[in-house]
């Protein structure tokens, strides 16, 4: 290649030894003395771009307040990774880790707790709580990163088990009984939407695993093509990407779900492009589709 950057020698930073229980497969300080990994910290930009896009969008539009929460965690969760990936000190891993426990259970209580009884809201928040605590407690008891991921992963199908039930047994219903001629196609959005997301997630989960299990080959392979063309094979970063993706699409996804349920299909749209747009949930007449009509 006739265009190469060679990566520092020295492998001394600026926030001194690492005490994270983690480590990645990108060479710490290889890039940058201010920074452990740089592509790693980097990477995680894609959810202060899509965090205050969805942010935005729940206020601009009046979605419901819990997706304010959602976003702010999605927002933390980022800013988090961001200070692990660049410090790798075990406070800012926990600054990472445990975001994600706490936005996954808002976005849990948005699934269990839609159209429910304000007693019954109560108890799902409390009990939810209460799972926070524990996996939080213990996990500072144990420092296991296996327990933090196993706990993540289980209250991560959770909600979107649920989110597939509410979606084929309680819209669908709706929707044929308000709107027949158009319930098969905004089925079809809903599932492409999850999908999608589903389907990011997994191929951030592949390439993590990958970059895990052959990371000494991958070292070899960056340190022969270097920067900036070595960034490609850092399969940690391409795992937040697409998690990042991934976990916006799921967000919009009960966002959606949601705006179908409390009978408003009519007055919003899911402005959306199967992966070739960012997703969102705007008022009909601020959709792409629309907009072009009026050219």
């Amino acid at each position: 290649m006739s265009f190469q950057i060679p990566y520092r020698e020295s492998r001394e930073g600026f926030w001194g030894e690492q005490t994270s229980t983690l480590n990645w497969c990108e060479e710490d300080y290889n890039v940058t003395y201010y920074c452990a990994e740089a592509v790693n910290t980097i990477t995680n930009l894609v959810f202060m771009w899509l965090g205050f896009k969805g942010l935005r969008n729940v206020i601009k539009y009046s979605h419901a307040p819990v997706f304010i929460l959602a976003f702010l965690g999605y927002i933390v969760v980022g800013l988090g990774s961001m200070a692990f990936h660049m410090t790798l000190k075990y406070s800012m891993q926990l600054a990472d880790e445990l975001p994600m426990i706490y936005t996954v259970c808002i976005l849990c209580y948005a699934a269990f707790s839609h159209g429910r009884s304000s007693r019954e809201r109560i108890l799902i928040a409390v009990a939810l709580v209460g799972v926070a605590c524990f996996i939080t407690v213990y996990y500072l008891y144990a420092k296991d990163p296996v327990f933090h991921q196993v706990a993540y992963g289980f209250l991560t199908l959770a909600t979107t088990f649920r989110g597939f039930y509410v979606s084929e047994w309680q819209v669908r219903q709706h929707l044929r009984q308000r709107i027949p001629h158009e319930a098969d196609q905004r089925m079809k959005q809903i599932r492409t939407l999850a999908i999608s997301g589903i389907l990011m997630f997994l191929g951030g989960f592949i390439l993590w695993n990958l970059d895990n299990v052959f990371c000494r080959h991958l070292k070899d392979a960056r340190n022969h093509v270097q920067l900036p063309w070595a960034v490609v094979l850092e399969g940690h970063g391409w795992w937040h990407i697409l998690t990042g993706l991934g976990a916006y699409h799921l967000i919009l996804w009960r966002v959606w779900v949601n705006t179908c349920l409390d009978g408003k299909e009519q007055d919003f749209v899911l402005d959306y492009v199967p992966w070739k747009s960012i997703p969102q949930v705007v008022p009909r007449q601020d959709s792409r589709a629309e907009k072009k009509k009026r050219q």
